[in-house]
């Protein structure tokens, strides 16, 4: 074992089922996983069965990254089943929504 490891400046995890939960909207939940510096942030979103975004959701001022843990995505033009990747560049947009519910990993490089 290399304890020296947890040590490092910087070095962190975080456990989602303990991470803090907001609700966004009615069935969609946020869990902020970590935050750096210069804004970059990493979080879990749930979405219920039948869910879906009110409106468009825009990229700014960077890009998002999605992975679909669970579940099915739909980011209004198609579905993605588990294990998808996804790459939205900064300025698209997208309008999330789910019919068998899902969970994502976020991570947004630029905040």
């Amino acid at each position: 074992m290399h304890p020296e490891i947890l040590a490092q400046e910087g070095y962190t995890s975080a456990s989602v089922v303990e991470s803090p939960v907001r609700e966004l909207f009615p069935g969609i939940r946020l869990r902020p996983l970590w935050k750096g510096e210069s804004g970059a942030h990493a979080d879990v979103l749930e979405m219920d069965a039948g869910t879906s975004w009110p409106r468009r959701d825009v990229h700014e001022p960077g890009p998002e990254e999605v992975y679909v843990v669970a579940g099915t995505f739909n980011d209004g033009a198609r579905d993605y089943p588990a294990g998808t990747f996804l790459h939205a560049p900064a300025g698209s947009w997208h309008v999330p929504a789910s019919t068998t519910g899902c969970t994502l990993f976020l991570f947004y490089p630029e905040g």
